[in-house]
């Protein structure tokens, strides 16, 4: 923030505070014995003062510190309220106000440092009463007439700032001052504080749910109107549209806050939790301005404060157990925040001992959680994220901050309402960190509409992938059984399938043809089927539906208190036609279709080391390397096929990099990582010449890295079992195998980025952008 900015929110909040202050001083006379208002009257002047001295306005800081002096007598009881006392104070409070208009003015706070006000405001402090002369003991000039008036209009009337008259026009040289004067503008005008407005909340979700009922109607109208043929009133629909879409981008701002809002008391919940355990812990934070809607950060306040006080108490070690470590004296909790893909993501790391997959497997074993068959085949994410269940806790002693097996079940519930996701990783010794994902507001949320069984769904645009449609000579060869449950084959990939009119027990529609009851029957069928790739909780699924419409912005209305039960829906939206339509709740309805459970995955994995031992084609993607070499990669590891001018390519230290979807994108040039390493340290920065066509670019996505793999030429994707296979005769390819006929190069992408230097992972923005290839 400037210092512009930070002397106009000085003058805001001192122009409010003053105008209380005229009240409260009235009121003060009233009822002398009103100790509270008396407190709240001199933390205003003291706040004031030490602002002053702090920007440099000693003249005000002079005036302010006489009148703190004697309201401190008043507040202690050494003096009582008398009249002449009350308008010492008044006289303050008008000097006070006329020097911060001449700040906003001219910059400075004037030449008149008030010496004769300071001198009564002194007498009384020192108890000596009314002047000899009986004059009134102020020397501070009257306040405008319209000053009451002005404090009783300021909560609901801002009028727009108007050009300033010159300092030496008057009254009447010029006419409209006086009705500037009354509006709070001109010589007296405050127009700093006119440039912001307090807004009562519940007005402000009263405004925010009339736009969504405006776009309802826009959305009706829209749809009418692609239906009439009246070129001037497909005009009038477009400026409506435009108009609606600005408003409602207006009013979604004002809802949108800064994380550090909530940020900003964790470095004292540190300090207190870290000196209750004996512990060290600094606190970092990024991302403090990532914004999300107020009702989101109301929403994952008390998660993120229990996640925070979790990860100093149960996850950082005493000090001394971390210099035995080898550990730095002190703990580390980083808070990080970021957009991605129409998200926030929120990352709650530590430096701690990490978490013990054994121990967690042993307790969950002996509450009974799960068997001990099953804990043996769990992996370790399913084991860390046990410590989400109700009840389930491995701290070795209770403390008032952890250890009852209370709060991360109810951290999970919270951030799961809000349609968020939580997920813990961790490395024994290394430290934990916990990610949550949750969207950016819940008012009002591009979504995927479809039909099933006549009836229509919204589905939250976060949570899709992508659309698949069979075409009806597909199905039959497409759709596979594994353990008698329907699977397609995505790219080499086993996609578990959902079928939505099943789990909704709806009537038979279009998608249900011929197939046996449930999912006991392999299907056959002759139309065709569209398959909507979601993602729930990490793990991606195809829901089938019947019919798939269009994507539109859609106002989110929530269920009765009747429905919340059902995990299957989200809310309700109204569409275009006036009909309603459920949001289907992605997440709860993998969990209902039991496709997130990992006996289903175990079982998905199974069948795909079987189909790959037993020889089934994989796809391909083929490009020349380097000496018109033929190389491959397997499509799955790719996220996109990208051409990117030589003008776009940048440096970054020794990192060719690109800007990409408003991110940073490393760039690895496969001629250089395949070549030995002393013959490449020459050109390994060396730019592309600007004369130069555009270069090819394969964008792959590597344990949650995405770099760009610049390649000689594309030449095609094909499907081939890949069986004839030899040795590799270079670093970074794993082996030279028949695809297509032709000896190619298969690459070893893990030791390609081992080759490149580490460049990848060090770049800050690499493991941001992820998600982005979808």
């Amino acid at each position: 923030m400037g210092e512009n900015d930070i002397i106009n929110d000085f003058l805001v909040e001192s122009y409010e505070n003053l105008d209380r202050l005229d009240r409260d001083l009235v009121g003060l006379e009233k009822n002398p014995n009103d100790r509270e208002a008396l407190a709240g009257i001199f933390r205003t002047i003291h706040t004031i003062k030490g602002t002053c001295g702090f920007l440099g306005f000693n003249k005000l800081e002079k005036v302010a510190h006489v009148g703190e002096n004697l309201l401190s007598r008043l507040r202690d009881g050494q003096l009582a309220l008398s009249p002449a006392i009350t308008t010492a104070l008044l006289g303050m409070v008008d000097a006070v106000r006329e020097m911060l208009k001449k700040i906003e003015t001219t910059g400075q706070d004037g030449e008149n440092d008030y010496p004769e006000l300071r001198e009564t405001l002194t007498r009384l402090q020192q108890g000596q009463g009314e002047s000899p002369s009986g004059q009134r003991p102020v020397a501070a000039p009257d306040p405008p007439a319209s000053s009451v008036a002005d404090a009783a209009k300021a909560s609901v009337e801002v009028p727009p700032p108007s050009p300033k008259p010159s300092a030496k026009a008057s009254a009447p040289q010029k006419p409209a001052t006086a009705e500037h004067e009354a509006r709070g503008e001109g010589m007296g005008g405050r127009a700093v504080s006119d440039s912001t407005v307090r807004v009562n909340v519940a007005l402000l979700e009263r405004v925010m749910n009339l736009v969504g009922e405006l776009v309802l109607a826009r959305n009706q109208v829209l749809q009418f109107a692609n239906r009439v043929k009246d070129t001037g009133f497909v005009a009038a629909t477009q400026r409506l549209n435009l108009i609606t879409t600005e408003l409602q981008e207006g009013i979604m701002k004002t809802r949108m806050q800064p994380i550090g809002n909530i940020w900003d008391q964790f470095p004292r919940t540190v300090r207190d939790v870290a000196l209750g355990c004996k512990k060290e812990v600094g606190i970092e934070m990024e991302g403090k301005d990532t914004e999300l809607d107020k009702t989101i950060i109301e929403a994952i306040k008390d998660p993120l404060t229990h996640l925070v006080r979790n990860s100093v108490d149960h996850g950082i070690e005493l000090p001394a157990d971390r210099i035995a470590a080898g550990k730095p004296r002190a703990g580390r909790l980083v808070l990080r925040a970021f957009h991605e893909g129409g998200q926030v993501n929120i990352e709650i790391i530590d430096d701690g001992g990490g978490l013990n997959v054994e121990r967690i497997r042993k307790k969950a074993v002996e509450r009974g959680v799960v068997s001990g068959e099953q804990a043996a085949r769990m992996s370790e994410r399913e084991i860390f994220n046990l410590i989400f269940l109700p009840g389930f806790s491995t701290a070795e002693k209770v403390t008032n901050v952890s250890g009852r097996g209370v709060g991360m079940d109810v951290v999970k519930t919270n951030v799961e309402k809000i349609g968020g996701t939580v997920d813990m990783q961790s490395v024994a010794g290394q430290g934990t960190t916990v990610r949550v994902k949750i969207p950016l507001t819940l008012a009002i949320i591009p979504a995927l509409v479809v039909t099933c069984s006549e009836e229509r769904y919204a589905i939250p645009q976060v949570s899709l992938l992508e659309l698949v449609r069979l075409e009806a000579d597909k199905v039959a060869s497409g759709i596979e059984l594994v353990h008698g449950a329907p699977v397609y084959r995505l790219r080499g990939r086993l996609l578990p399938l959902v079928y939505l009119n099943r789990e909704l027990h709806l009537a038979q529609g279009g998608n249900e043809g011929s197939h046996k009851s449930e999912s006991t029957a392999k299907p056959a069928r002759e139309d065709a089927v569209n398959i909507v790739v979601l993602q729930a909780d990490e793990r991606q699924f195809g829901l089938v539906v019947d019919q798939i419409n269009d994507t539109e912005e859609i106002v989110v209305k929530p269920l009765r208190k009747q429905l919340k039960t059902l995990k299957t829906f989200a809310g309700s939206s109204i569409m275009g036609d006036g009909k309603v339509a459920l949001i289907l709740d992605v997440l709860g309805l993998a969990q209902r279709a039991n496709v997130v459970t990992e006996a289903r995955d175990r079982s998905l994995a199974e069948k795909t080391e079987e189909t790959a031992e037993a020889g089934e084609k994989q796809t391909f993607l083929l490009f020349a390397g380097p000496g018109d070499s033929r190389m491959a990669i397997p499509l799955a590891i790719l996220a996109r096929l990208e051409e990117f001018p030589v003008a776009q390519v940048e440096m970054s230290g020794s990192q060719w990099v690109a800007q990409y979807r408003g991110q940073i994108l490393p760039l690895i040039r496969l001629n250089t990582v395949l070549e030995e390493r002393r013959k490449r340290l020459k050109d390994v920065t060396a730019l592309p010449h600007t004369e130069a066509g555009p270069i090819q670019v394969l964008v792959l996505n590597h344990e949650r890295q995405m770099f760009g793999l610049v390649v000689e030429r594309i030449i095609d994707i094909v499907d081939d079992r890949a069986e004839v296979r030899s040795p590799a005769t270079r670093p970074c390819v794993l082996y030279s195998v028949v695809i297509g006929e032709r000896v190619t190069e298969l690459l070893d992408i893990p030791a390609i980025l081992l080759a490149a230097g580490g460049a990848v992972s060090s770049m800050p923005a690499a493991s941001r952008v992820a998600e982005m290839g979808r």
